[in-house]
C-alpha cells in the first residue's frame, strides 16, 4: 500500500494509459525504495516518448521494471540457437518450480533475452505479499527453485553448463545461512556460527573462525545435505512436469518472453490432456 501511494505521487504529472494498474505495479516491486519507484516511472516515461506515445502503457512500466530491477535487455546481442535452447529449458525449469511450490512465485515473466547483468535470461516471480520473516520451508523451496535451471539442463541435454553458477551460489549461501545463522539444522543446533558482523581492518589476514574443525565439518555436511535434498526434489518435480518443460521452452524460443497468463496456460493444457485420457 505504501509503494502504491509513492507511485501515485510520482505518477501525478505523468499521463498514464487506461491499462496501467499501479496496485499491480506495487505488488511486483517488493524491495524497491522510493527512489527505485521514481526511477521506474521515469524509465517508463522515456520508453513511451521513444515510442512516440503520449501515454505511458503498462507494457512500458513492465519493460522499465526489467531495466531497473534486473538490467537492460540486450536484444542486439547475438546468441546461437544452441545457447537459446539451453537458456529456454533452463528458465523453464525455474518457472515450473515457482509455479508448483506453494510458498514461492507465482511467475510474472520468463525471458531468454540477455540482460545487462550478464544473465542469458531470467525468470521473475510475482510476490503475493511482503514478508518480514521467512520460514524454513519457504527457504528450502527457494533453494529448490534455484536448482531448477541446472536440473532442466541435465535432464534435456545430459550435460551441464556454467549458466547455473549464480543459482548454485545463491542456493549454497541460503543453505549456509540456514545452518550457521538461523539455527535451522537439528544436527548443528541453535548456535550462531555466522561471524560476518566481525568487520575490522586486516580481517582477511588476521581473522580466524571461532569454532573447531569438527564443527566446521558438521556445518559443511549439513549445507551439502540441504542442497542435495533440494536438488533431488527439484529433479523429481521437473520430471513430473516434463511435458510442460518442453512446451514452455518451445514457446520461449518462439516468443523470447512470456507472461504469467501464457505460462500458466501451459499447465492448463496438461490438465485438459489428462482429462481427455
Amino acid at each position: 500500500r505504501g509503494r502504491e501511494e509513492i507511485l501515485q505521487v510520482h505518477a501525478a504529472e505523468k499521463p498514464l494509459g487506461d491499462d496501467v494498474d499501479l496496485k499491480r505495479v506495487a505488488q511486483t516491486t517488493a524491495g524497491f525504495t522510493g527512489a527505485d519507484l521514481e526511477n521506474l516511472l521515469n524509465e517508463a516515461a522515456i520508453l513511451s516518448a521513444k515510442g512516440g506515445r503520449r501515454f505511458i502503457r503498462q507494457a512500458d512500466i513492465d519493460q522499465a521494471f526489467v531495466k531497473v530491477g534486473i538490467g537492460a535487455e540486450k536484444k542486439s546481442k547475438v546468441i546461437s540457437e544452441k545457447e537459446k535452447k539451453i537458456t529456454a529449458y533452463h528458465e523453464a525449469g525455474h518457472g515450473i518450480l515457482f509455479h508448483v511450490l506453494p510458498d514461492v512465485g507465482p511467475v510474472h515473466t520468463i525471458s531468454i533475452i540477455p540482460t545487462g547483468m550478464g544473465a542469458a535470461g531470467y525468470t521473475m516471480p510475482l510476490p503475493e505479499k511482503d514478508e518480514m520473516f521467512h520460514t524454513k520451508g519457504q527457504m528450502l523451496q527457494e533453494i529448490i527453485v534455484d536448482l531448477g535451471g541446472r536440473v532442466a539442463e541435465e535432464l534435456i541435454f545430459e550435460d551441464v553448463t556454467t549458466g547455473a553458477s549464480q543459482d548454485i551460489k545463491q542456493a549454497t549461501s541460503l543453505a549456509k545461512s540456514m545452518v550457521t545463522k538461523y539455527g535451522m539444522s537439528e544436527d548443528v543446533g541453535l548456535i550462531c556460527y555466522d561471524d560476518e558482523e566481525e568487520v575490522f581492518i586486516g580481517r582477511d589476514l588476521g581473522h580466524t573462525r571461532g569454532y573447531s574443525e569438527t564443527v566446521a565439518a558438521r556445518i559443511d555436511g549439513e549445507i551439502k545435505r540441504i542442497v542435495d535434498e533440494c536438488y533431488a526434489k527439484a529433479r523429481q518435480m521437473i520430471r513430473e512436469h516434463e511435458d510442460v518443460l518442453h512446451r514452455c521452452a518451445e514457446l520461449l524460443l518462439e516468443k523470447e518472453k512470456i507472461n504469467r497468463d501464457e505460462f500458466e496456460a501451459l499447465f492448463e493444457e496438461k490438465t485438459v490432456e489428462a482429462s481427455a485420457e
